[in-house]
């Protein structure tokens, strides 16, 4: 199996566009050039985000330029509640900024989000595979929404998840908090080590998120861990990995 680097860029949105962009170019520098963008149908409900027509028509071209479409999330917002456990107060506000939108989302609510944005990407031509949650927090209830909405798979930090095979797989994604200067130093310091560790994986990720440009010691780290990774990996997204992988298993079991 072809050792492999999925680049994926999280929190694409009108709002984001420009730095998303900036992101794009910077990895074509690095011999990058098809990602897994995780879009967000209505990014902090500032409107939906298929309904700009620029954007839209700037998201057909990434599809059609190989680039994969992922839906993530909804609203990529999660209300506070005054019933939450201190270990939900942790995860929902510290660690995600209020971000997490399908941690502990019910079964129909979560099915009615995924559907409906499902349903919107198709009737503008975009056929999303993958629903991945902000902050990767999927909750058990909606990840079985996701699964009867169709989709295919889904990522948390630590898993890539094949609907379809019934697989999971083990691969923790690097990824960068910039916040503030103490995250971006222990970012630094961490995916340092974590990219050493992870070097006899199969599957390599990496996430990117469109503040990261804007911090030069991070985006040096980026560019210098995807230099070093594809001398002897190639650069894939989710989707094209996941039917890479099915057919080596599928190949496999004919030889057996």
């Amino acid at each position: 199996m072809q050792r492999a680097l999925v680049v994926s860029i999280h929190d694409v949105a009108p709002s984001t566009r420009k730095s998303v962009e900036k992101i794009l170019a910077e990895l074509r520098r690095h011999q990058v050039s098809a990602c897994s963008l995780l879009v967000v149908p209505d990014y902090h409900r500032q409107g939906r985000s298929l309904a700009d027509p620029s954007f839209r028509s700037w998201l057909q071209e990434m599809d059609a330029s190989g680039h994969e479409i992922v839906i993530h999330g909804f609203f990529h917002q999660r209300a506070r509640r005054n019933d939450e456990s201190a270990r939900d107060k942790l995860v929902t506000r510290f660690y995600t900024a209020d971000e997490g939108e399908f941690f502990d989302l019910g079964y129909a609510d979560a099915l009615r989000l995924i559907r409906e944005a499902r349903q919107e990407f198709e009737s503008h031509g975009l056929s999303p595979h993958g629903f991945i949650a902000p902050a990767w927090l999927l909750g058990a209830e909606a990840e079985r929404a996701a699964i009867a909405a169709g989709m295919s798979y889904t990522t948390t930090l630590r898993t890539v998840r094949d609907f379809v095979a019934g697989q999971t797989f083990t691969s923790q994604s690097l990824v960068y908090s910039v916040r503030s200067a103490w995250r971006r130093t222990m970012s630094l310091a961490w995916n340092r080590t974590l990219f050493r560790r992870l070097a006899s994986n199969p599957l390599l990720r990496l996430g990117i998120h469109p503040p990261d440009i804007a911090h030069r010691a991070i985006w040096r780290q980026i560019g210098k861990i995807i230099d070093v990774t594809l001398r002897d990996r190639q650069s894939l997204t989710y989707r094209d990995w996941l039917r890479q992988e099915s057919e080596f298993s599928n190949q496999k079991s004919a030889m057996m």
